[in-house]
């Protein structure tokens, strides 16, 4: 099973709050194991570059983006 360490936060759920990586990353994770390394470093690297870019972070990284901002932020990466 694949599942982000920290578990699904029920006391933020539906608030719009959460930081998505930790679920992109696990599915990402669960790619590799199934032996898809071409989309788990797909992910990755768009994970990396929008970290790197610093324009779309949810509050406990210091910004004020949405959940679904982020998440997006990383599938148009």
């Amino acid at each position: 099973m694949f599942e982000p360490v920290h578990g699904s936060a029920p006391d933020i759920a539906g608030q719009g709050i959460s930081n998505p990586i930790g679920a992109i990353w696990a599915g990402a994770m669960m790619l590799q194991h199934l032996g898809h390394q071409g989309p788990h470093d797909s992910i990755m690297q768009a994970v990396e570059n929008v970290l790197r870019d610093g324009k779309c972070m949810t509050g406990d990284m210091g910004g004020s983006a949405k959940t679904v901002d982020l998440g997006k932020a990383i599938a148009e990466a």
